[in-house]
């Protein structure tokens, strides 16, 4: 990734990533959009990370969308400047296209994913976090949907993640409106899970209690509710069934039990943990 515009660090089954454009306040320009990508599908196949956390550097989460950037878009061979309309659209054989991915690449990760926001959280930058698993926010937060300002729609697969979190109303209203809302407007709404003072140092936490569980249980969860939670009685009730068979017996189930029966520290097997 040139010039580390996403860094991640992994520790104890922790990985820690962060937008680091912060000069921009990590705002999405064409090549942020390629990092964002490229980070999160680097983590897709890490046997070691349990669990994810995702913040931004400097003063803000995410600002949105970097209109001058894709404004400014050119070729270089030519001198031509493209349209960036094909460069966000464009697809390859999967369901969403390429500016859809940096919020969709979060939700497919097998391994929870926890969003610190502060500062702003716009536009894009607010689909990008909405595509976490667990959301902790500062109390000054600045969050909006703000597409409706640039005569757009939102379109960052806020289809597949605003739905789970507000009624229909709600999400009409904040997209027809663009209102921006502070950290503890966020939470009553249910856009973030919570608020902290300092999101950062909470979700980092929240991260090491969950990588100190079973990796199989935690992915096995992740599936189940991703997977069933839109689905139909059968569906659902059959996925559980289904996961649960595949856990029961196997190391890491048996080394939970053996860990809480001896009133130790689990040793989880990282090789074990399915995608």
């Amino acid at each position: 990734m040139s010039e580390e515009l996403v860094t991640i660090d992994i520790r104890d089954g922790v990985a820690d990533v962060r937008l680091n454009r912060e000069q921009k306040y990590n705002a999405l320009s064409p090549e942020m959009f390629t990092a964002i990508i490229e980070a999160g599908e680097s983590l897709a196949l890490a046997k070691d990370v349990r669990a994810v956390v995702l913040s931004g550097n400097g003063k803000g989460f995410c600002a949105g969308l970097d209109m001058a950037s894709f404004a400014a878009m050119a070729d270089q061979d030519t001198g031509e400047e493209r349209d960036p309309t094909q460069t966000l659209l464009s697809r390859d054989n999967r369901p969403e296209n390429f500016a859809q991915r940096p919020a969709m690449v979060w939700k497919q990760l097998p391994m929870p994913v926890i969003a610190a926001l502060h500062g702003v959280v716009f536009g894009g930058g607010a689909q990008v976090a909405l595509g976490a698993d667990i959301r902790i926010a500062a109390p000054d937060l600045q969050m909006s949907i703000m597409e409706i300002k640039w005569g757009l729609v939102p379109d960052m697969s806020i289809t597949q993640t605003l739905r789970d979190l507000v009624p229909l109303d709600v999400a009409k209203e904040l997209t027809f409106t663009g209102k921006i809302f502070d950290g503890q407007q966020a939470a009553a709404l249910g856009l973030v899970t919570r608020v902290a003072d300092d999101p950062y140092a909470e979700a980092m936490q929240l991260a090491r209690d969950i990588a100190d569980k079973s990796p199989d249980a935690i992915r096995a969860a992740k599936t189940l509710f991703e997977e069933a939670w839109h689905a139909d009685s059968r569906t659902g009730l059959e996925l559980e069934a289904s996961l649960q068979g595949g856990l029961i017996g196997s190391s890491n189930q048996l080394e939970a039990v053996a860990a809480n029966f001896e009133k130790r520290a689990p040793a989880f097997d990282d090789s074990a943990a399915s995608g």
